[in-house]
């Protein structure tokens, strides 16, 4: 049987400027990307748009080492 470990992600776990709430599309990628490459596989996420900014929230997974 598998286990697993979960993280909740937030855009604000992202450094830089730009357009999601002072973050570049590029960081908020190479963020997502760097989640995938350490294992971690995203199951929710979730857009929202408040005060002209957007933001992001959701659950990632990846398989706990025995």
């Amino acid at each position: 049987m598998k286990r697993w470990e979960y993280k909740v992600i937030d855009s604000q776990d992202v450094d830089s400027g730009g357009m999601f709430k002072g973050r570049q599309r590029s960081d908020i990628e190479a963020y997502l990307c760097e989640l995938g490459r350490v294992g971690w596989e995203i199951i929710n996420l979730t857009f929202r748009q408040l005060e002209g900014r957007f933001e992001f929230s959701g659950i990632a997974r990846r398989e706990k080492e025995a």
